[in-house]
């Protein structure tokens, strides 16, 4: 199939999902993972209809921004956040999905102050409690979101979450409802930085199990852009 073809299933099947839980399917936004693909496959899948982009890595996509390939869509920065590349990505992008801790909130809060702008961020949680997954331990979340409310750089948007592995169809719906619970709690929370909109969880092989607990952003790669391969810049 081509990406365009892809693509139109891939919104099928949001459709799909997002009418078996009663939910509008324009509330699901689709974010293209885009890891490894040139730029002229970003530019295609915009051309397509993806609205907006997902990164990993912040090489591959300062390259891919001189290129120009996001253009016509948000870029969400999805991979994990490394201290010292922070400054490569404020004010870069419109969504950094994947901050798991007070001292990255505290920096994007310094570098966004820098350049006079407010940068909206995801919490990224570590729903199953894998010691190899980046993520805010669930118990831990609160407390987090509480000690960064006087960040006024930032806006804290919702929550991101990569659960287990399923070995079985069905496994990762627990973990599913469990942040969809986080994420309704969260959004009843006063603290003055949250504008929470975001539930970004599901990828190319669980996304329509996601949208029916309650996501409302996936990053769906390979469903869209076929096998990855390695670029090296």
């Amino acid at each position: 199939m081509t990406m365009e073809e892809n693509v139109l299933r891939v919104r099928r099947q949001i459709e799909e999902a997002a009418r078996r839980a009663g939910r509008d399917p324009a509330e699901i936004l689709l974010v293209g993972a885009s890891k490894t693909m040139p730029a002229e496959s970003v530019r295609r899948a915009v051309r397509a209809g993806v609205r907006a982009l997902g990164e990993n890595r912040v090489q591959e996509m300062l390259e891919k921004l001189r290129e120009g390939a996001y253009d016509g869509a948000e870029l969400h920065f999805i991979g994990h956040l490394q201290s010292n590349k922070i400054r490569q990505i404020v004010g870069k992008v419109f969504l950094i999905e994947s901050v798991d801790s007070l001292e990255k909130l505290r920096e994007i809060h310094r570098q966004a102050e820098k350049l006079g702008i407010v940068q909206a961020v995801l919490i990224e949680v570590n729903i199953g409690g894998e010691a190899s997954k980046s993520g805010v331990p669930p118990a831990d979340l609160d407390a987090l979101l509480e000690a960064a409310s006087p960040l006024k750089s930032i806006s804290v948007e919702g929550l991101m979450a990569i659960p287990p592995q399923a070995e079985s169809p069905g496994e990762t719906r627990q973990y599913f409802e469990a942040m969809r619970k986080l994420f309704v709690d969260i959004s009843r929370n006063p603290y003055d930085n949250n504008n929470i909109k975001y539930l970004s969880m599901g990828m190319s092989g669980d996304f329509m199990e996601a949208i029916e607990a309650g996501s409302n952003l996936v990053r769906v790669g390979t469903a869209i852009f076929g096998s990855r391969y390695q670029i090296h810049f």
